[in-house]
């Protein structure tokens, strides 16, 4: 397979599109990975378009599903959030924290606006504790204000209980004022948005649905340092394909910036690509625009025949699609 860059301010490589595990430097915010629409593996559905449109301000899928069948088939649809981890990982930008649907997921099919339902689990050490929040009355989001308060007003038997079963962490410490507590949640919120449909026999079905992605940074380039590659670099390598000519670009920024240019810094934003597997046979027109948002800033990624298409907009498309990896996009983007 060809390596290859293209100009016109934004690099980008193809490849294969490949996944390795995350390593996170200092003064980060991780990304939470999203990806389309989930369907039980069966032979009577063919998804015979899907349009991904990708940027740090919206994601945008729109399908079209053909049951081929002489009969119609009723089934479940289901859109996965991301998991939401309390403690650790509280650099994650995720959306609204307040907020059930904290990604603003939206979906139609044929244009006629779907309610769907939530189905909200909590899962601490490999076990599903959801009753055990309800119980008390303790919301289910793990970065949610209100959650913090509930946790602060349970009873002193009710936190023991939670601690051992791994649902919090209590931080005790004294800062001049006696001694403080913290409560953190430790809990995992899994949640899926999901929905009966029809598939009429041949006919085609069209779904589209919107969420705003969880974008995650750094506050300068971790891949390169004083134009040489760093520690970081052979996992950019792998996770979103820089290459050389990328290499250089980001060399000539990081100089720029030196001399009173802009700051160039990253932002990620990863997608679960491999659910569209799930449908009978490959998709049969695939179709994925990269919208970088800024003409100023790059991006980078693990994809096939890419071409520029407009002054921010990159497209891939193929025939026959059958997607293996999922998808992982750099973008350095430009301080003010």
């Amino acid at each position: 397979m060809r390596r290859w860059t293209i100009a016109f301010g934004a690099t980008l490589t193809a490849g294969l599109l490949l996944a390795a595990p995350p390593l996170f430097a200092n003064d980060t915010t991780v990304e939470l990975t999203t990806g389309g629409l989930v369907y039980v593996q069966i032979a009577d559905i063919t998804m015979t378009e899907e349009h991904l449109h990708l940027s740090r301000e919206e994601v945008r899928v729109d399908y079209i599903f053909r049951n081929d069948t002489d009969k119609d088939v009723e089934s479940v649809i289901a859109f996965p959030m991301p998991d939401i981890t309390g403690g650790a990982q509280s650099d994650i930008a995720y959306g609204d924290p307040e907020a059930d649907n904290f990604l603003g997921f939206t979906v139609l099919q044929d244009g006629r606006e779907i309610k769907p339902q939530l189905q909200q689990r909590i899962i601490a050490t490999g076990i599903d504790r959801t009753e055990d929040l309800v119980a008390h009355k303790v919301p289910l989001l793990p970065y949610s204000d209100r959650t913090t308060e509930a946790l602060k007003t349970l009873p002193d038997d009710v936190k023991a209980d939670f601690l051992a079963k791994g649902l919090i962490r209590i931080d005790r410490y004294d800062a001049g004022k006696g001694w403080q507590e913290d409560i953190t949640p430790a809990w995992t919120l899994r949640s899926a948005y999901w929905w009966k449909t029809t598939f009429p026999a041949q006919k085609p079905v069209k779904v589209s649905h919107r969420y705003k992605p969880s974008v995650g940074g750094t506050v300068a380039m971790t891949f390169i340092e004083n134009g040489k590659p760093a520690y970081e670099h052979a996992r950019y390598v792998e996770r979103y394909c820089i290459d050389d000519s990328f290499m250089k670009t980001a060399a000539k920024l990081q100089a720029a910036a030196t001399k009173g240019g802009p700051n160039y810094t990253e932002q990620w934003l990863s997608y679960v690509l491999t659910t569209g597997a799930n449908w009978s046979g490959p998709i049969g027109k695939f179709r994925l625009t990269i919208d970088k948002g800024n003409a100023r800033d790059y991006v980078s990624l693990c994809a096939d025949n890419i071409k520029k298409t407009g002054p921010t907009t990159f497209e891939m498309t193929a025939e026959d699609f059958t997607p293996e990896k999922d998808l992982h996009v750099l973008f350095l983007t430009a301080g003010e």
